[in-house]
């Protein structure tokens, strides 16, 4: 297992005035996600919200049950979340428990932002 670090996270604007990303970048796990926790619940919902995990080396069940508890909320506000850039430890980890079939995953930031 890899050693929890510092998970930094950066807001942005996408191309369309309507979509937010987070960039992550560190492991999402139970020791690190409480910060971004509490930025996803006082954050205004979007129509797109797209996590750029690109540099997410790691994720455990905490993680992904933060990744799923948004997906849940933007689908309840009528938006939507998709998930771009995970590594094959990652997928695996979305396949294993069959996230993978509900979550929408794109390879790429740029496919994220066009899939929409």
């Amino acid at each position: 297992m890899l050693p929890d670090g510092p998970l930094t996270i950066e807001r942005k604007e996408g191309k369309a005035p309507s979509t937010v990303i987070y960039s992550l970048s560190g492991p999402l796990t139970l020791r690190n996600m409480f910060e971004f926790q509490a930025e996803l619940r006082h954050a205004a919902a979007a129509p797109l919200t797209i996590f750029d995990i690109t540099s997410v080396p790691y994720m455990d069940s905490a993680g992904m049950g933060l990744v799923m508890n948004h997906y849940v909320h933007c689908q309840s506000k009528g938006g939507k979340l998709i998930v771009a850039g995970a590594n094959n430890r990652v997928l695996d980890l979305f396949k294993v428990t069959h996230v993978d079939t509900v979550l929408p995953l794109k390879s790429t930031l740029d496919e994220a932002e066009a899939g929409a």
